[in-house]
C-alpha cells in the first residue's frame, strides 16, 4: 500500500510542509461489521436504563375483591390491580437495566482505525501545524476554520493542556472538540472533517521541510475510544473493556 501523505496547514490556511499518515491507522480497509458492532454498543451504553413500571404487587389499592367469586357471570377476580384492569399493574413492563455491551479492546481499536481510514480515503483528514492561540478567541477560531476551507461538521482533536484552543472553538456551531484520549469511531463517523495538529496526529512521521523527520504521538484513544462524552470509564480486565458513550 502506498504511503498516504497530506499537507500540513497553518491556522491561516498556508502550507507548512507535509506529513505521512501511518498505514496501520489511516490506511487499512475499513471493517464495516466491526464498526457497526462497536458503534451500536457505544450508543447502547448511552441509554440511562432508568425506565420502570409497577407490577400488580407495587401499585396502590386493590385490597378488596371486586365482586363475589360466583354468580355474576363474570370471570373470577381477586383484585382490581391486575394488569387487565384500568389502574392496574403492568405485565412484563420495562424495568431498570443496563444496556452496556462488553466489546473487546481489539475491536474498539479496529473500529477507530477503520473510521479514520475511511475519512483519510475521502481526503477529509486535515493536519494543522499549530493553533497558536495565546488567549481564547472565538473570532480567530472561526477565521481559522474558514481559512482551512472546512464546511459542514468538523471534529477537532485537541490536547488536554490546550486550554486556549478549547475555549476558542467550543462555541462554534457544527464543530466538536475531542481529546486525544477520547477519540472514538462514532464521533469520527459523525463528522465530515477530522482536524489534527502535529502533536495530536496519531502514529505518523512528519517532514517539516528541513530534511529531519519528527515522530508524532501514538494513537492514544484506541484503548479508551469508548469515552466520547468525556466520561470516566474503568477497564475491568486486560482482555476486554466496556464501550461507553
Amino acid at each position: 500500500m502506498a504511503e498516504r501523505e497530506v499537507s500540513v496547514r497553518t491556522a491561516s490556511g498556508g502550507e507548512a510542509g507535509r506529513v505521512a499518515l501511518a498505514d496501520d491507522v489511516f490506511g487499512i480497509e475499513p471493517n464495516v461489521a466491526v464498526l457497526h458492532q462497536v458503534v451500536t454498543a457505544q450508543l447502547a451504553a448511552r441509554r440511562a436504563g432508568t425506565h420502570s413500571t409497577k407490577t400488580r404487587a407495587e401499585v396502590r389499592g386493590g385490597g378488596k375483591k371486586p365482586y363475589k367469586q360466583k354468580g355474576t357471570g363474570n370471570a373470577r377476580h381477586g383484585s382490581t390491580r391486575a394488569p387487565q384492569f384500568s389502574g392496574g399493574g403492568v405485565a412484563l413492563g420495562p424495568r431498570p437495566r443496563s444496556y452496556r455491551q462488553r466489546t473487546p479492546k481489539k475491536m474498539v481499536r479496529l473500529a477507530l482505525r477503520s473510521a479514520l481510514s475511511d475519512r483519510a480515503a475521502e481526503g477529509r483528514v486535515v493536519v494543522v501545524d499549530g493553533w497558536d492561540f495565546e488567549t481564547p478567541s472565538t473570532k480567530r477560531a472561526l477565521e481559522a476554520v474558514r481559512a482551512l476551507g472546512l464546511d459542514g461538521s468538523v471534529l477537532v482533536v485537541v490536547d488536554r493542556k490546550d486550554e486556549a484552543v478549547i475555549k476558542s472553538f467550543r462555541n462554534l456551531a457544527e464543530l466538536q472538540l475531542i481529546l486525544t484520549s477520547e477519540l472514538n469511531a462514532y464521533d469520527v463517523l459523525c463528522n465530515r472533517w477530522i482536524v489534527f495538529t502535529r502533536s495530536t496526529l496519531p502514529g505518523a512521521t512528519a517532514d517539516a521541510g528541513d530534511g529531519e523527520a519528527d515522530t508524532v504521538t501514538e494513537l492514544e484513544g484506541v484503548t479508551r475510544a469508548d469515552d466520547s462524552d468525556a466520561s470516566a470509564t474503568e477497564a475491568p480486565d486486560s482482555e476486554s473493556t466496556e464501550v461507553e458513550a
